[in-house]
């Protein structure tokens, strides 16, 4: 099984950022969980792009890296709690 989580799009809005995967899933996250994204402009946060084979996000203009991944094990650890 390819368990391999590849993004094609990203989106955010006050609250959440949304990352729309190849398949078309589409996760959702509170945007809080990430500092730097929160203190970052909108300008800052639409300048995005995929590394990493598509695996996760890169906003160089912040410096700041996130892996597809670790959005899906943190939302299952929310979850869980």
């Amino acid at each position: 099984m390819n368990t391999s989580v590849e993004g094609k799009k990203v989106r955010f809005d006050d609250q959440y950022l949304h990352v729309e995967l190849v398949d078309r899933r589409i996760i959702s996250t509170p945007i809080r969980w990430y500092k730097e994204l929160q203190n970052a402009t909108f300008n800052q946060i639409a300048n995005y792009r995929f590394i990493c084979a598509n695996t996760g996000i890169e906003w160089p203009d912040i410096d700041y890296h996130l892996s597809i991944e670790s959005m899906l094990i943190a939302t299952s650890q929310a979850e869980a709690a």
